[in-house]
């Protein structure tokens, strides 16, 4: 699967501690090792389908404040899809 990410989850990245910046690349280190569909029933990363303005978009806990939103698009030229990280956020309580 190809991995693209936006300018913001760039800028995200560069702010986040290193135990976060660290199990970001661990969840993308298993994408690239498993179908992202086996690495989405992962319990401890709480994949989810977003709702609301957000719809299509999916969230990644990378603890109990930080997620990881993303979106798949379909590619229509070739037969693999990619996964395009928008943002990485402090999610609100």
């Amino acid at each position: 699967m190809k991995i693209e990410m936006t300018k913001q989850a760039i800028r995200d990245l560069e702010k986040l501690p290193d135990h976060l910046v660290e199990k970001f690349d661990l969840w993308l280190s298993a994408i690239d090792q498993m179908e992202l569909r086996k690495v989405r029933i992962h319990p401890g990363l709480h994949d989810e389908p977003l709702q609301g303005q957000r719809f299509g978009q999916r969230s990644v806990r990378l603890n109990r404040s930080y997620r990881v939103i993303y979106k798949i698009k379909k590619e229509t030229t070739s037969t693999e899809a990619v996964l395009i990280i928008i943002e990485i956020t402090k999610h609100r309580y």
